[in-house]
């Protein structure tokens, strides 16, 4: 460090706006575009596909970060990318209304992932070249929470504005109620075209055939339910309200082509098997040869859309009996050509319901592009302005120097690899950083899916708007007290005091899912207490995570290389288990597979009692 240490007065004017700017881009990049792709109509099979190879520069980043602590200054870094980062939320924007947006949009999201991932290998540098080893523990919690602040700002308030554009950018919503009576007698509609033709309305709006629907509980066989499922899939497909959901490398073969890889077929599609018989949730079985009783809703425009335009209307439950469900499609496409055609919204019974009920369902159009554009711009100009600020707040802890000859940088790239590698017990430093959050690395693909999904699917039915409270208020207050207080008691008794229970901490409140997942409770109170424990836990357990990676940098003179490649590690050992935790979870169950999550922090606690610290490491050094 060729220049003092900043006061800890001063350091308060960066760190937070700091961290706070390096998780943002990691959350839009890794969870807010999967939300934009599945809303802007992409397929579940492209979504995960693409989006899964943006997690790769966070992995990579390593390879590069030699370059980052040897050319110009850390500051220098932070400074320049929080403007590309800028440049790159503009250039989403800007290609969202194009046609070809999936490209477009993917290119930059690229962009902000690299820049991202360089950015964050800066300013962990700039943080241990900024502050003492004291001070570094004392802001671990405050960075930490900032971190996650960001995340949940990506994933609550981010979300609830594209919504909120959207809800009041289309048109007005219309609700439908359900009710049900075990001795009503019901009448299927035979046929769409059967319908009467919708009144003359001289405004554009969403009309349906009918505002009440009344059920009875009588069971359908399975041959009648399947032809019924079947033959309403085929009048959406037919009429371009939902879209055939084709991968691209299936487009250009024969419908009878058996293209099944090796993997899949001997591999992935057996073991599936085996787990979904021994270990599967009974719901996720084959169904019996009767089920709940089904109803079919008619949905049109009142006017035909401009040419070119498509109007997306979204169909979800927002109060309500849970044994009255939504299934199938609940997104449809109307355009010049089909909106007198109406789409078909199939909703069922729970075959044991035999008591009278009621929910009420919710159409919605809103201009999805424009929500999304204007949430892209806004983050665009957010990060201009963090870049501005801090180019003004954060110290000059570093001289620039000047650039060495290319041989040099060459056998520095390849000594920062193999002096991090001969480290003492890099055994056991691997392992920790690979398998600490191998519990959490799984819960935190599925939380929201559980939250989200309809309870026949074993999930709580919450809206987006209850998850975002869920997890925007009550979990951010619940994360941020449990990040402070581990920064605090670890800065006070030092990481390798607090190590173990900290282990602990982040990993025994995952059984709070699996609580919910067997209770299914509609209480949001409840759901918010567990939720609160959880995110408790993972705020006080992850201090330790995050001061043992600056413990294993902070040896010899590449402490910014070395903290870059354990949050290598660190992504790798988020990635994998998080790759096939929703294939396994969609083959057992969410019961079964939160149980799986409990007996995954096994192998955390196990190799967190191996682990070497120094006893003094984060403590308060005496004057």
């Amino acid at each position: 460090m060729s220049q003092s240490s900043p006061s800890r007065k001063n350091a308060w004017k960066w760190i937070p706006s700091l961290y706070y700017a390096e998780g943002l881009p990691y959350i839009v990049v890794m969870t807010v575009s999967v939300i934009m792709y599945k809303r802007l109509g992409i397929s579940n099979t492209d979504i995960a596909l693409y989006t899964s190879w943006l997690y790769l520069p966070w992995v990579i980043k390593p390879f590069w970060s030699p370059a980052v602590d040897i050319l110009r200054t850390k500051r220098w870094w932070i400074v320049t990318m929080q403007l590309v980062l800028g440049a790159g939320f503009a250039g989403v924007a800007f290609t969202i209304p194009v046609d070809s947006f999936f490209q477009y949009t993917l290119a930059f999201l690229w962009l902000l992932a690299f820049s991202s991932a360089t950015h964050d290998i800066a300013a962990d540098g700039f943080y241990m070249l900024g502050l003492d080893e004291h001070d570094q523990a004392w802001f671990v919690g405050i960075r930490s929470t900032f971190y996650r602040l960001a995340m949940l700002t990506g994933q609550g308030l981010l979300v609830i504005l594209a919504g909120f554009i959207e809800e009041h950018s289309g048109l007005h919503s219309v609700d439908v109620q359900v009710t049900v009576q075990p001795a009503y007698q019901q009448e299927q509609m035979l046929s769409p075209d059967s319908l009467p033709a919708m009144p003359a309305i001289s405004t554009q709006a969403i009309v349906v055939a009918r505002n009440t629907l009344t059920m009875n509980t009588a069971p359908l066989t399975k041959s009648v339910h399947d032809s019924l499922i079947k033959a309403t899939h085929q009048w959406n497909l037919e009429h371009a309200h939902i879209a055939a959901e084709n991968r691209p490398d299936r487009a250009q073969k024969g419908a009878g082509t058996d293209d099944t890889g090796i993997w899949t077929k001997y591999v992935s599609k057996p073991l599936g098997k085996t787990l979904r018989a021994w270990f599967g949730d009974a719901r996720l079985n084959a169904r019996p040869n009767y089920t709940g009783n089904v109803t079919r809703l008619a949905i049109y425009l009142a006017q035909p859309p401009e040419e070119g335009q498509t109007v997306v209307v979204n169909m979800g439950r927002v109060h309500g009996d849970k044994s009255i469900a939504l299934i199938g499609p609940t997104r449809f496409e109307f355009n010049a050509s089909n909106w007198n055609k109406p789409a078909l919204a199939l909703i069922q019974l729970d075959p044991k319901l035999r008591e009278n009920a009621t929910a009420t369902f919710r159409l919605q159009s809103g201009n999805v592009k424009l929500s999304w554009v204007v949430t892209f711009f806004l983050l665009a100009g957010l990060f201009i302005l963090f870049s501005f600020y801090h180019r003004w707040a954060l110290p000059r802890v570093e001289s620039a120097s000047e650039t060495p000859p290319l041989g040099e940088i060459i056998r520095e790239f390849f000594n920062t690899f193999i002096l991090f590698f001969k480290k003492k017990d890099i055994g056991r430093i691997l392992l920790f950083l690979m398998l600490y959050r191998f519990a959490e690395a799984q819960l935190v693909k599925l939380a929201s899916p559980f939250l989200l999904d309809a309870q026949e699917a074993g999930g709580l039915a919450l809206t987006t708007g209850q998850v975002g409270i869920v997890y925007g208020t009550v979990g951010l207050l619940a994360l941020t007290i449990g990040g402070l207080a581990g920064g605090f008691v670890a800065a006070r008794d030092g990481l390798k005091y607090w190590l173990f229970p900290m282990a602990i901490a982040i990993n025994l409140p995952d059984v709070v899912y699996v609580v919910l997942a067997y209770t299914q409770t509609d209480s949001l109170f409840w759901i918010n207490v567990a939720v609160a424990i959880e995110q408790l836990g993972y705020g006080f357990g992850f201090t330790a995570y995050m001061l043992y990676m600056i413990y294993v940098s902070e040896s010899g003179s590449h402490k910014t290389a070395h903290f870059a490649i354990t949050t290598g590690f660190m992504a790798l050992g988020m990635m994998i288990p998080g790759m096939f935790s929703g294939w396994l979870q969609e083959h057992i169950g969410y019961p079964h597979f939160f149980v799986w999550v409990i007996l995954s922090t096994i192998p955390a606690i196990w190799v967190t009692r191996f682990v070497n610290v120094d006893a003094d490491f984060g403590k308060k050094k005496s004057s």
